[in-house]
């Protein structure tokens, strides 16, 4: 039974057990050493949330019933400052005056909010440290960053405030920090779900994704929250035809991380997937078109936002530089990188038609240890995401011992077979890698 089941069956046969729970999990929050993994919580209003639906006692089918969920401080919750991880936003925003529709979804579902977490500020970096709010380091070790830019989400499963954390991922935010904390994480295509509440960073590559703990409640969490179906016929666990990347690819992995690929490659084959190398050296100017193309939406979204109040001087220094470079961009480049990204996702799309998946690591490295300089780091990290990112393509992060994980990739627009897969996976091996 994974552990999502089990507080549903109780919950069920006790609907009264939901304060008892939320209680608990609130009681876990922030556990981690810089007490940042939420930037906001009001437990008051989480507890009497928890007692409505207790009180109800009627609503036992929803599929969230009293599940605790965090949500990332980019998406709108009623009352709540939006910050997008911007000190200048936490201290001029109003609250929201509703939910965001992913919020709504979640509510929907019976999920209790747990707070607004954490995240790399205005969701533009993938090491997890913020100036204005705190670095976000793991709650089981105070040496090692979390990830970003979804990093108080994937602390607050791991802390276990939370069963269900919301989270983005544009570049990799959801892929990297599941891996790096040994959840399971999930992004899902772009153009799924409803931004209604969300701000955005770059709109060509942005997606929802969420963090859990076992690979066998993708499906019913992502029906929940992302109103993804199922699939009638999943592809079998022994006709899959996966595809994974040449060793030359792999130059800076540590060898921990080429361990536990080779170990995902030999125990898919055990169950009968047919694994092959593909060519991917058009990868090579993945980064030289995703980084203009995100930097340039990401500033004409900033200027709205700032509407005249202040300029891009009032973020951390390296994203005011990549704002004021991505503003520099004229029309006639953006188009040209428009149309190379366009050849991109027609290589990418003919690799998924081809096979089923595309096994690949999240990142060359197991840890990110706080304090440590990172300012290498993103790059190093976003030449391994980059490719799903432009794809527009969805990814479930396969966790493995020891902060590493593998994403799994899928053709845009195959969520649900993405899932189904996946949580077959966990039936048979990977659940216990979980953290």
């Amino acid at each position: 039974m994974t552990p999502l089941e089990e507080v549903q069956k109780r919950l069920r046969s006790d609907p009264g057990a939901i304060v008892e729970e939320i209680n608990e999990a609130l009681g876990h929050s922030n556990s981690n050493a810089g007490h940042n993994v939420y930037l906001c919580q009001q437990r008051d209003r989480t507890r009497a949330e928890a007692t409505r639906l207790a009180d109800v006692g009627l609503r036992p089918h929803l599929p969230l019933f009293g599940v605790p969920v965090s949500v990332k401080d980019c998406f709108d919750v009623e009352d709540y400052v939006t910050s997008c991880g911007s000190r200048f936003y936490a201290e001029n925003n109003s609250p929201a005056s509703k939910d965001a529709w992913i919020v709504q979804q979640v509510r929907s579902a019976g999920g209790v909010i747990t707070g607004k977490t954490h995240m790399h500020q205005l969701a533009y970096g993938i090491t997890g440290e913020n100036a204005y709010f705190g670095d976000c380091c793991q709650p089981r070790n105070a040496s090692l960053l979390t990830g970003g830019s979804s990093s108080g989400a994937v602390a607050s499963v791991q802390e276990g405030s939370a069963m269900v954390a919301i989270g983005t991922d544009t570049g990799g935010s959801i892929r990297v920090p599941s891996a790096l904390c040994g959840v399971v994480g999930y992004r899902s295509s772009v153009g799924v779900g409803n931004w209604q509440g969300g701000v955005h960073l770059a709109q060509s590559f942005d997606t929802f994704g969420f963090f859990c703990r076992d690979l066998r409640d993708l499906p019913l969490i992502a029906s929940a929250v992302l109103g993804i179906g199922s699939v009638k016929a999943p592809i079998e666990l022994k006709t899959a035809r996966i595809a994974v990347v040449p060793a030359g690819f792999l130059y800076d992995c540590d060898a921990s991380i080429l361990a536990a690929y080779a170990m995902r490659q030999q125990e898919l084959e055990q169950l009968g997937a047919h694994i092959a190398t593909v060519n991917i050296s058009y990868w090579a100017q993945a980064m030289e078109i995703f980084a203009p193309i995100q930097a340039h939406e990401a500033a004409a979204i900033q200027r709205e936002k700032l509407a005249g109040r202040a300029g891009f001087e009032v973020f951390e220094p390296a994203i005011a530089e990549r704002l004021s470079w991505g503003a520099s961009i004229s029309v006639t480049e953006m188009e040209a990188l428009r149309e190379r990204q366009r050849k991109f996702r027609e290589s990418m799309d003919s690799m998924l038609q081809q096979y089923d998946y595309l096994l690949m690591p999240c990142a060359p490295m197991s840890q990110l240890p706080a304090g440590a300089d990172h300012s290498k780091t993103r790059q190093q990290i976003l030449r391994y995401t980059t490719p799903g990112s432009l794809a527009g393509m969805p990814v479930v992060t396969l966790p493995c011992p020891g902060g590493i994980g593998m994403q799994l990739v899928c053709g845009r627009g195959r969520d649900a077979e993405l899932l189904a897969y996946a949580s077959a996976l966990g039936e048979r091996f990977l659940s216990e890698t979980c953290a």
